[in-house]
């Protein structure tokens, strides 16, 4: 049903609120627009107190629409790993924890800065050695932030002022060091005190920076003196080379030295107990035949005096004997003698292999008996 359809209740529906069912007056509508916004803005409307009632109204509904939306706006998550700076009117509030937090839009000003995130800066530098060598040193340096305050407020560029501190470092540690040092097995040691060192230099700046670790990637000296040093090094490694061959020679023959050594410690010790063994039954022989002396001491006499010949003659072909009654000592070849001695001759592959004590005594009893024979003989026949 049409607004203008008769019918529809006790008039004609117009929606413009006119009496008439024509077209509605543009005039009026532009009147009634005017009214309306001069009630917004404080002014007066030609028309009764309904129309100043709804002018406050949707003002009243503007302003809670906009609070609304602003307070929304200021409401924002803070992850994890971030923290977030709070200015108020551009002065240091507070630090934002992890959570949901509000701040007012156009008053404080939010600034996050991730904590947790591992940051790698890299450098390369030409450097004077303390043996005053050039050498091009590589170095990353790899760090977090650990005061976002500081971070965010106290240094304009924090990443600029950690390449400074870094290259001052770099520069105070290698001109401490020798071109060796820092080109071979140095750069682990150098690597810990740069960043030592550097870590009190962005202490000291208020940086909020904290360098977890330094590595000096790469040593080398200059290009116009690479075939020298490429030199040097060959002739390095041949010293240790060397080294390694000499070592290994010494660990071959110091041992065997040592086994010698103590091959003939044992031998000496051997010989001494064997010395000391001997002496000391030497002496318990003597005495027992001192103790047997004692008891018998012409037999004991005869004895010794008996082995200690038969000890010398035991070695020898030959024998000088004093006959009683004779001014001579004469001479006995008993390698002559005694393979003619009848019954007491002996075969001469016994003479080649020695007499033996009691055969020895028998000879030379026998000779002796003989000389005596042919000496009482020989006095008869001058007494004649």
């Amino acid at each position: 049903m049409s607004w203008n359809e008769p019918g529809g209740g006790k008039g004609p529906r117009d929606p413009w609120g006119g009496k008439d069912q024509g077209p509605p007056d543009l005039d009026e509508a532009l009147r009634k627009l005017q009214d309306q916004l001069n009630g917004l803005f404080g002014g007066r409307s030609g028309g009764g107190g309904n129309s100043s009632r709804g002018s406050g109204s949707l003002l009243s509904i503007a302003v809670v629409a906009a609070v609304t939306i602003w307070g929304l706006l200021g409401l924002t998550q803070i992850g994890e790993q971030e923290r977030a700076v709070v200015l108020r009117l551009g002065e240091y509030s507070s630090t934002a924890q992890p959570g949901l937090f509000w701040y007012p839009r156009g008053v404080d000003t939010l600034t996050r800065v991730n904590i947790t995130q591992v940051r790698s800066a890299q450098f390369r530098e030409t450097m004077l050695t303390q043996d005053e060598n050039i050498v091009d040193v590589s170095m990353s340096v790899q760090y977090v932030i650990d005061d976002p305050k500081n971070f965010v407020l106290e240094v304009r560029d924090p990443e600029r002022s950690l390449q400074h501190a870094a290259q001052s470092a770099l520069r105070h540690v290698v001109g401490e060091s020798t071109m060796g040092l820092v080109l071979t097995e140095g750069r682990a040691e150098i690597a810990v005190k740069v960043r030592e060192r550097l870590q009190q230099y962005l202490i000291a700046y208020t940086t909020g920076i904290n360098v977890q670790k330094v590595n000096i990637d790469d040593a080398s000296p200059p290009s116009q003196v690479q075939e020298a040093f490429d030199d040097v090094i060959k002739a390095r490694e041949d010293e240790e080379r060397v080294k390694n061959e000499a070592e290994s020679y010494a660990n071959g023959i110091v041992p065997e030295a040592r086994g010698r050594a103590q091959r003939i410690r044992e031998e000496a010790e051997a010989y001494r107990q064997q010395v000391i063994a001997k002496a000391t039954g030497e002496a318990q022989r003597f005495d027992q035949l001192l103790a047997e002396y004692e008891k018998a001491p012409e037999v004991t006499r005869e004895r010794l005096y008996l082995d200690a010949i038969e000890s010398v003659l035991a070695n020898t072909s030959k024998v000088m004997v004093d006959v009683e009654g004779g001014n001579n000592m004469m001479y006995l070849p008993l390698d002559k003698l005694a393979p003619a001695g009848g019954n007491n001759a002996m075969p001469g592959n016994m003479m080649s292999r020695g007499l033996t004590s009691q055969q020895l005594r028998e000879v030379t009893d026998a000779v002796t008996e003989q000389l005596r024979r042919d000496l009482g003989s020989r006095n008869t026949r001058g007494g004649r």
